[in-house]
């Protein structure tokens, strides 16, 4: 899968991934997600933000966590 709306960049927020080139972190937008946040919502508190940005950040994380595993509290 190709990302052309996520960068990566060493001297850039320690390299962590981010939106375009901004400093928009992807976990950010991610996160804002998971505390149930509309994408209306998203883009109105970063106006650089486009929509296609975020559903890039989604498909940039579910990509992510198909990578590892990670530790889960057994039930």
């Amino acid at each position: 899968m190709r990302f052309t709306r996520i960068t990566v960049h060493p001297d850039q927020m320690g390299g962590v991934p981010c939106i375009r080139g901004l400093r928009i972190p992807v976990a950010t937008v991610v996160g804002m997600f998971a505390e149930a946040m509309q994408p209306d919502d998203i883009l109105a508190a970063y106006p650089d933000l486009e929509p296609q940005d975020l559903y890039e950040a989604l498909r940039y994380a579910a990509q992510a966590v198909q990578e590892r595993e990670l530790p889960l509290l057994s039930a």
